[in-house]
């Protein structure tokens, strides 16, 4: 049975992270996944969980949470008429396909692999974020054909990697190549659908060792944790709505963009034992 006092201190922790990750959903439009995984990895290992396999946890945790919010906003967003179920239809074949490669791959990595490879990923996004114009353009339509079939499977690939939705990688790639920007957030939360499930599904097969199973998990999936954070996200994200409405946050999206990079390059020094 589990220490009951560690389990006061997870909920504790939970609680804070799905506060915080709910509340800068709302006011960034940033995936909660940018947010949780890193939050989990570091909560994990102050309650002593370790091993080669923690970061497999934080991922899979984090993209169960996604199935949730994500269909939760495309639903919403679909009652507005936003989402571009062309591009949803055309690329989410090969997103899933990624997807599914992502979790072979995040099954044999170690854990320091893993956190390394959330350190590139999110450097890239970071720096995206803080430096990125509205105007650039690598295309005036989303790419289809053999472009499409290449492009497709990494989006779901990297996005597992990461243990995040659709967004980071979706809303870029649609803007970069002229779809306006709540048409693009939209449709990417329908990637954050396609590659959450079946990752998860995958995830829940996977065995993971002693040192980083935590209590009550399915697989590399943590349920109380999914539930504390799920029920936090829904509380909080309104009240990021309304401080965005409220002020300007684009000054706020620079500023997480350097919190984004300091993080990255933390999941680097650790991932090389600095």
């Amino acid at each position: 049975m589990p220490d009951t006092m560690l389990l006061l201190q997870m909920l504790v922790l939970l609680l804070a992270i799905g506060a915080l990750a709910g509340v800068l959903a709302g006011l960034l439009g940033v995936g909660g996944g940018i947010v949780l995984v890193p939050s989990f990895f570091y909560a994990f290992q102050t309650l002593g969980y370790g091993g080669p396999q923690l970061m497999q946890v934080c991922l899979a945790t984090s993209l169960a949470t996604i199935i949730v919010t994500s269909t939760r906003s495309v639903l919403s967003h679909n009652r507005k008429g936003a989402v571009d179920w062309v591009i949803l239809r055309g690329w989410g074949p090969g997103i899933v396909v990624g997807a599914v490669i992502g979790v072979l791959v995040a099954s044999q990595l170690r854990s320091s692999a893993l956190q390394a490879l959330f350190g590139v990923l999110g450097l890239l996004i970071g720096l995206y974020m803080a430096l990125g114009k509205a105007e650039w353009r690598l295309g005036e339509e989303m790419p289809k054909g053999i472009k499409r079939a290449v492009l497709s499977p990494f989006v779901g690939f990297l996005s597992v990697l990461m243990g995040i939705g659709g967004g980071s990688f979706g809303v870029p790639l649609m803007s970069l190549h002229g779809t306006p920007i709540h048409r693009a957030v939209a449709t990417a939360a329908g990637f954050g659908v396609i590659i959450a499930v079946p990752s998860v599904l995958g995830f829940m097969l996977m065995p993971v060792d002693a040192a980083a199973k935590l209590p009550y998990s399915i697989g590399a999936v943590n349920i109380p944790t999914f539930l504390v954070v799920i029920a936090m996200t829904t509380l909080t994200a309104p009240l990021g709505v309304k401080i965005a409405h409220a002020m300007d946050p684009k000054p706020l999206k620079r500023v997480f963009a350097v919190f984004l990079i300091f993080v990255a390059l933390n999941m680097l020094r650790k991932a090389m034992g600095w």
